[in-house]
């Protein structure tokens, strides 16, 4: 477990743990709750959760979750990452959320920045995230630009007619 105090929220102590099954329900209201993702999203993001629940990192899906010192068993935030097979020390960011209530407190970045650490301690050089190009996601480009990450490519109608995919790296190593 890795604790952090964010300097924005300084009452707030944050700290970052392993997945837990009893996390599984509060992972789905936050990810319906961003207001983001659709059905078929909402339902990917939990059988990546499940998935890393029946077979832990073996999966190649590595989650942490972002909780309250107090309150080990809260659950603010989470991230969602692993290795892309067939590279060399390239990982993905598949999933990133943090709690409406929780957010604009620098719990994001907190997060991230362990994602990026872990990634490291793993022997992993370089991290991709996906995301999409509709202005509902304007907040979420904003945050990887600020946190270091370029726009490394750009797939036009990738999830759908005028909705591209954007594909945000950074060098960790």
């Amino acid at each position: 477990m890795q604790k952090n105090g964010d300097e924005k929220s300084p009452r707030q102590k944050t700290l970052i743990r392993k997945l837990k099954r009893q996390d599984r329900d509060r992972i789905e209201e936050m990810v319906i709750a961003s207001g983001n993702f659709n059905d078929v999203e909402i339902a990917t993001a939990l059988e990546l959760v499940d998935e890393a629940l029946a077979k832990g990192e073996k999966s190649g899906y590595v989650f942490a979750v972002l909780a309250d010192e107090k309150d080990p068993a809260s659950v603010h935030g989470y991230a969602c990452y692993g290795p892309v097979p067939l590279t060399q020390g390239t990982w993905d960011l598949y999933w990133i959320v943090v709690d409406r209530a929780a957010q604009r407190k620098g719990l994001g970045r907190i997060l991230l920045e362990y994602v990026e650490r872990d990634v490291v301690m793993r022997e992993g050089g370089m991290l991709l995230i996906e995301t999409s190009s509709q202005e509902s996601y304007a907040a979420t480009v904003r945050f990887y630009e600020s946190r270091g990450y370029h726009l490394e490519a750009r797939v036009r109608n990738f999830y759908r007619a005028g909705d591209d995919k954007l594909v945000f790296q950074k060098e960790l190593a």
